[in-house]
């Protein structure tokens, strides 16, 4: 039985698909340590895994109600002053943590993990949600702000993505990463998000060829694993109202801006403005619904009768086969969702990777991006255009038909980390009484 540590830092789509991988490897015998924010914590024990808490509750908290995180001016500046601070303290819980038979595998912004890798040589699969992340000048991602043209020679993206690099992106993060590697006795590192930071063991993508294809300047090793599809961790509660409705009539579109930060009363007022203009029926997931009540069943039929529903929480993976089409801030777990549920989606990102991800979910031909989903009518004319559209219908068919008969993209990552497993990278012990000694030294290793 090998020990497996997973860092997964990030909102729920980042989370959400590493405890499905930590499933499929622990069906596999193997013992799972999930390192990650603490209101993650009842998600992790649900699995059977081992908790290791980055940073506190309060911290997060207050991270994910920032608005400058979701605003692209300052998102990544802001993401960065959160994650800063927990490099040094998560290295030395993995330092304390690993031992001979031993494989990491980290998000994004795994760094620690990356540093355990360069520093001990511990085994390390870096992986990467979402194909937005991997920079490349051959396909550079979308961006509300940064984005290179795609029909510019390759000489000239190169150049500008090589200035993205140096003056938004290791301006932020190079001196605290590069203080501490300081610090662990490393040389300072450049390109961090274009080179640095993808594991020299092996990248693991979890996403299918046909959603992004690789590019060139990719980072090798890398395996296309496929998507995920892990989304119902908890016990769903018994919710007659929410049965009720999905069978009073024509089946509902749901509504979702994931963990975005955003003004939910003015979003639910469009999405109401929408569905009475649509004469369609909606599921609005929001944290402004009430709690789950008993209800009688008078009640239940007069609410069935509504066009809208509102609800906190409800596992996207059993509600969308019941619905006609998703309405989401463009996260990729929430879209490969939709995409294995066959419905047409309306995508309506508002930061991070979400343009990316909403421009590929167009360009595979299953749905529309709209970026001012405030706007009842431009709402509505979005649903009319999805929901009428044959092609639109035909490849949703399609692409449910090709994830249907691909293979289970928890089982397929859980195999690839298995594969630097005691064989193919040589493993140093990591020597625990040398750390606090080394700390600031200046020693190299």
């Amino acid at each position: 039985m090998t020990k497996v540590i997973i860092t997964a830092i990030g909102s729920a789509g980042d989370v959400h698909p590493l405890l499905g991988i930590g499933a499929a490897l622990a069906a596999r015998g193997h013992e799972i340590v999930f390192c990650t924010h603490p209101p993650f914590a009842e998600a992790v024990s649900r699995q059977g895994f081992t908790f290791v808490p980055i940073g506190t509750a309060t911290e997060y908290e207050e991270a994910m109600a920032n608005p400058a995180l979701w605003n692209p001016r300052t998102s990544f500046r802001t993401l960065w002053a959160v994650i800063a601070p927990t490099l040094r303290p998560h290295f030395d819980t993995l330092a304390a943590l690993a031992d001979s038979d031993t494989v990491l595998v980290g998000t994004l912004w795994a760094f620690s993990a990356r540093l355990m890798q360069e520093l001990y040589r511990v085994p390390f699969v870096s992986v990467q949600v979402s194909p937005s992340t991997l920079l490349s000048a051959h396909a550079p991602p979308i961006h509300p702000r940064l984005t290179i043209p795609r029909g510019l020679p390759l000489a000239v993206k190169t150049a500008l993505l090589g200035l993205i690099e140096r003056q938004a992106l290791d301006k932020v993060c190079g001196p605290a990463l590069n203080a501490l590697r300081a610090e662990l006795g490393l040389a300072a590192v450049r390109r961090i998000f274009g080179e640095w930071l993808h594991s020299t063991d092996g990248v693991l993508c979890l996403f299918p060829d046909w959603f992004a294809q690789a590019q060139p300047d990719w980072p090798a090793p890398r395996c296309l694993g496929g998507f995920p599809l892990f989304n119902d961790t908890s016990v769903p509660e018994s919710d007659p109202q929410l049965d009720d409705f999905l069978a009073a009539g024509e089946r509902p579109v749901v509504f979702t801006a994931g963990s975005t930060l955003i003004d939910q009363e003015r979003y639910a007022n469009a999405v109401s403005a929408a569905l009475m203009e649509g004469g369609l029926r909606g599921i609005l997931l929001t944290p402004d619904a009430p709690r789950i009540e008993a209800a009688s069943a008078a009640d239940r039929r007069a609410n069935a009768q509504g066009a809208l529903l509102k609800r906190r929480y409800v596992p996207l993976q059993t509600l969308l086969p019941r619905c006609r089409a998703l309405v989401h801030h463009g996260g990729i777990g929430t879209a490969a969702l939709a995409y294995a549920a066959g419905i047409p989606q309306v995508l309506t990102p508002f930061a991070h990777d979400q343009f990316d991800n909403a421009q590929r979910v167009v360009e595979s031909g299953c749905g529309v991006r709209l970026d001012k989903p405030l706007q009842p009518q431009a709402l509505a004319r979005a649903l009319r255009h999805v929901l009428g559209s044959p092609s639109i219908a035909t490849q949703c068919g399609r692409v449910q038909d090709r994830l249907g008969a691909s293979p289970d993209g928890c089982k397929t990552a859980a195999r690839y980390i298995e594969g630097f497993m005691r064989t193919g990278v040589q493993t140093q012990t990591v020597d625990h009484t040398f750390l606090p000694a080394m700390a600031g030294s200046g020693h190299s290793v």
